[in-house]
């Protein structure tokens, strides 16, 4: 699918009221394909429903889903609210994205209108025998889908904004991101080469974060110029006028500055960071969390604790054999694009927990076991990151830590101690 479309489309379904559009035109027309069933001969093999007794029961399901959607929706805020107060305003795009949310309110207010169109229908004898009879079918689906979908919403709203079932979610985005990654490390182009000449840096107009990189779009271009591009801003880098977008290397001096101005628009740079193409994004999201649990005012080392389970269970994903890739339809061989960089995770990831954490020989020593377990994976620059870590983390210790014996037992389950 071309990205742009792609991209879009990402955003466009996490709004909160996409799934509800779509639920509300499939019940419109469900309410009014029931009368095609008069165009056959199911009238003579259908018993006969009374119009009363089909309004009636539209008229109960009309008058209570309204209600049950506006509680739905005020529940849905509270959790919105919760998860921003408890946990860390980062998180709420996934919470509004919950799926089983947003399939509740879809059926609540899809319900709400099918039973108006349906009612207005069979009152203006849109409906013979057979209509009569679909329409009560449907109906009595309906009336089973808002039953089950209540049941199932009810177990989740009790969930929904806490701090566990938001760690959760974070984590399964960052997740879905570093195996993206993985997969495609420079998103489908090639690896920088060092030696290789750069070019003439072109700077962006805006500011903000780089959201997304329309590759095909950068190829066509390059090919066009017979040029090499160097991406200098991935996905979640922040973009300022000082900062070059990418470097271009023509063949050919006939780079004019409407080319430039159209390189610039394969970049979509906007105020926030999504979490689909930004590993970085997803790291700094559990930090935050972390830290505000850290925070005098909350003192929840636990959580902090929890945080640094996920950041051991993400990285463990380098240690995983990466799935082959398939046969791609096109590698971008014009544009170089820079891999992630395992020190700025480390420093998304642990730095503000060694930080705010300095002081606690609980979670202290949590973060050095686990930078021992990431040291044990099998990549370089992993180990690197990880033993300048466990010195940074302990010399902050020994900075906040009044009590000597407390030191000595981190000192002894730091990673630079077990490795000397």
């Amino acid at each position: 699918m071309n990205e742009k479309v792609l991209f879009t489309m990402n955003r466009i379904t996490e709004k909160l009221w996409f799934r509800p559009l779509i639920f509300c035109v499939l019940s419109i027309l469900g309410a009014l394909i029931a009368q095609v069933a008069d165009s056959t001969r199911l009238h003579e093999l259908v018993p006969k429903i009374n119009a009363e007794s089909l309004a009636t029961l539209l008229g109960t399901i009309s008058a209570s889903m309204l209600v049950i959607s506006i509680f739905a929706v005020g529940s849905m805020v509270s959790a919105f609210s919760a998860a921003s107060n408890t946990a860390t305003p980062r998180s709420f795009k996934l919470i509004i994205a919950d799926d089983v949310s947003q399939n509740a309110l879809s059926v609540f207010i899809g319900s709400f209108i099918y039973s108006i169109v349906a009612t207005v229908a069979l009152k203006n004898g849109y409906y013979g025998v057979a209509g009569n009879f679909t329409l009560f079918i449907f109906t009595l689906l309906f009336f089973a889908l808002v039953i089950l979908t209540f049941l199932r919403w009810v177990e989740r709203i009790s969930r929904l904004g806490r701090m566990e079932h938001t760690i959760k979610l974070v984590e399964e985005a960052t997740e879905n991101a570093i195996k993206t990654r993985l997969k495609f490390p420079t998103l489908n182009g090639i690896t920088i080469n060092p030696n290789q000449e750069k070019g003439t840096a072109v700077y962006g107009n805006i500011t903000g974060y780089v959201q997304q990189v329309y590759m095909s779009n950068l190829q066509g271009i390059a090919e066009k110029l017979d040029a090499l591009i160097t991406i200098n801003a991935i996905p979640g880098t922040f973009s300022a006028i000082d900062k070059p977008l990418f470097y271009i290397l023509a063949q050919k001096n006939t780079t004019t500055e409407a080319d430039y101005n159209d390189m610039r628009k394969a970049f979509v740079i906007g105020n926030m960071r999504y979490f689909d193409e930004d590993p970085r994004f997803g790291f700094i999201t559990l930090s935050e969390i972390a830290s505000r649990a850290l925070s005098p005012a909350v003192n929840d080392p636990g959580t902090a604790i929890q945080i640094i389970t996920s950041h051991v269970r993400l990285f463990s994903l380098w240690a995983e054999p990466v799935e082959p890739k398939k046969e791609e339809k096109k590698v971008y061989d014009r544009i170089a694009v820079p891999e992630l960089a395992i020190g700025d995770l480390f420093e998304d990831a642990f730095r503000p927990i060694a930080r705010d954490g300095a002081g606690n020989i609980e979670v202290m020593i949590r973060l050095q076991k686990a930078l021992n377990s990431v040291y044990a994976i099998d990549n370089s620059s992993m180990k690197i990151a990880a033993m300048h870590h466990s010195y940074e983390s302990f010399e902050r210790s020994e900075i906040a830590m009044k009590l000597r014996g407390d030191l000595n037992q981190l000192k002894r389950e730091s990673l630079f101690t077990k490795q000397l």
